[in-house]
């Protein structure tokens, strides 16, 4: 009786980060050096990323009746958990470049917005950018236009308001294609 009362806790802990996540992988962390598990934890950190090792028994009864009772199979072997709770994608896209360099990282499965994925899925979705790189890439292009329309617009201004040399050249580049040597 005293056991279950002290594991509850803990269930409730785990319940309690996952209930809002948009995304949880599992992997399994053996192997990897002290160094390499400080520098990941990091890189989590600073993404916003919860990570945390908990026994898979616990993190099972925190995963019963929600939608990521789907990796129910991958919890075998240690486990660790990454849950975000803001970028769906960033704990598959940290997690996976940080694979590449440190071998004994095993992804083993993860839920982004309510899908399950297997290693290959997350790998997939680790290709995707980070949303502020979405953005930012949305905005240049946004910008670029603007940009050129407000260049145009200076050097009208510039030739004391006049629009004619435009129109000029629009007509130039218009003349070759009507004069009978551009037939021939």
């Amino acid at each position: 009786m005293a056991k279950v009362e002290l594991k509850q806790p803990i269930v409730q802990a785990i319940a309690e980060e996952i209930k809002d996540a948009q995304s949880v992988v599992l992997v399994d962390y053996r192997g990897l050096t002290v160094a390499q598990d400080t520098e990941l934890r990091k890189q989590l950190r600073e993404a916003g990323i919860i990570y945390k090792v908990y026994k898979n028994t616990m993190m099972k009864r925190a995963f019963e009746g929600t939608e990521f009772a789907g990796l129910d199979n991958c919890l075998e072997g240690p486990s660790a958990i990454a849950i975000s709770k803001d970028d769906a994608t960033a704990p598959a896209r940290i997690l996976c470049k940080f694979a590449k360099d440190a071998q004994a990282l095993e992804l083993k499965g993860g839920v982004v917005e309510g899908t399950v994925y297997d290693v290959a899925g997350l790998t997939e979705l680790s290709k995707i950018p980070s949303r502020e790189e979405l953005l930012s890439k949305l905005l240049g292009s946004i910008q670029s236009p603007i940009t050129n329309f407000a260049r145009v617009i200076k050097q009208i201004a510039e030739q004391g308001g006049e629009a004619a040399p435009v129109e000029a050249a629009a007509e130039t580049a218009e003349a070759p294609a009507e004069t009978p040597e551009a037939e021939a």
